[in-house]
């Protein structure tokens, strides 16, 4: 989720129209509108003027991240260290033939059934 999207869900989470969310912030309508439009973001410099406008931090507004560490949204992918264990398993996934991959998905899967 880009820093626009997360103004435009708080806007709709508000009921805020954008030409509210302009006088408030004084971002002319044209600029918000091309966030949407051509999948922009905000400029640097209008950033805390947005967030006091709606009530969030800066940390979450760049990021998604609350301040206490929450998620907006769950996200669909995990960070890891390639030195750590599961990165060493995706670094071999990702080096395995499309059957390899295939095979070992099938074996986990019926590992995973022989657990219930």
């Amino acid at each position: 989720m880009t820093i626009s999207d997360r103004v435009f869900e708080k806007l709709q989470e508000q009921g805020m129209t954008q030409k509210e969310f302009s006088a408030q912030t004084g971002i002319p309508e044209s600029t918000v509108s091309d966030w949407r439009k051509k999948k922009t973001n905000p400029a640097a410099d209008k950033i805390l003027i947005i967030c006091k406008v709606l009530g969030v931090t800066p940390e979450w507004i760049l990021s998604g991240i609350d301040a206490d560490g929450g998620r907006s949204k769950p996200v669909d992918y995990y960070i890891v260290e390639k030195s750590s264990e599961q990165g060493k398993l995706i670094e071999t996934f990702n080096n395995m033939s499309g059957r390899d991959k295939t095979y070992l998905l099938g074996y986990i899967e019926a590992f995973k059934n022989m657990q219930k």
